[in-house]
């Protein structure tokens, strides 16, 4: 009994530390992938509020554009193509854009006047599969729209909220622009219900997305996809441009929100 105890404590000895990693990181997975670890509460709009709860950039008229909502929030997920073969100029032609990206309804009266502001260095395969994506999803909810894209010199660092701030005063040079959005060009909005438009309150328009499982990480995460009112923007004085590098800037920007008594909501 001695020498079979002896040689389960010497087979222990020689695997505890294998041991205690593999435990290590069963743990470290259950804790990733618990459906707890995200936020579980936060205001969000819902889909029957959708158009209610948006703010009209032009009055209503007998010819005004309808926004149609399905409702099927997972059921009906969009998939970019990712190796597209069209030309840009091709693709513009086709789809009736204007020198500078810009778009509106012909047919209809456009309720919403939208600035979507993309800062951008060194992502030409992304800028590609994005602006092929993007127009059909824009025009197919009647959106006047321009789409900015706001590239950095390779001299310094990486600033992205810098960048929203310079595609901010650009776009107001040359138009009076009610919603704008703010959106990292490696995000692809899935759902038709998510609709590129301004909100009563500053809106996280990338609350789900897929490699979070389509949860939300942290009640305070307002990056990704964000819209604006132009009045909303403004009274926060635009995002810091201190912020070089990964991260920081969200969470910063979210601050702001929240010490000038915005509630973000989200879809």
């Amino acid at each position: 009994m001695k020498n079979l105890i002896s040689i389960l404590k010497i087979l222990f000895l020689n695997h505890a530390r294998g041991l205690s990693y593999t435990v290590m990181m069963t743990l470290l997975l259950c804790y990733c992938l618990h459906p707890a670890r995200f936020a579980s509460h936060y205001a969000f709009i819902k889909t029957e509020n959708i158009y209610g709860e948006m703010e009209k950039s032009y009055p209503s008229r007998d010819n005004s554009c309808v926004i149609s909502i399905s409702g099927k929030r997972f059921s009906q997920l969009f998939y970019p193509e990712e190796h597209p073969r069209e030309d840009p100029v091709v693709m513009a032609r086709r789809l009736g854009i204007l020198p500078g990206g810009q778009w509106k309804p012909f047919n209809c009266h456009p309720l919403f006047n939208v600035a979507i502001i993309l800062p951008y260095r060194n992502r030409q395969s992304q800028l590609a599969i994005f602006m092929n994506y993007i127009h059909p999803f824009l025009q197919s909810q009647n959106l006047d729209y321009r789409i900015f894209v706001i590239e950095q010199s390779p001299m310094r660092e990486f600033n992205r909220a810098k960048l929203f701030n310079v595609g901010y005063a650009e776009a107001t040079k040359i138009n009076d622009f009610h919603c704008f959005i703010f959106q990292d060009i490696d995000l692809i909005p899935q759902n038709p219900d998510n609709i590129y438009a301004c909100t009563k309150m500053p809106r996280h328009m990338s609350s789900s997305v897929n490699t979070f499982r389509y949860n939300l990480p942290y009640t305070g995460l307002f990056g990704g996809a964000i819209a604006l009112t132009r009045k909303q923007f403004e009274r926060v004085n635009g995002f810091s441009n201190v912020f070089y590098g990964w991260g920081g800037e969200d969470d910063d920007f979210y601050s702001r929100l929240q010490s000038r008594g915005f509630q973000v909501s989200s879809i």
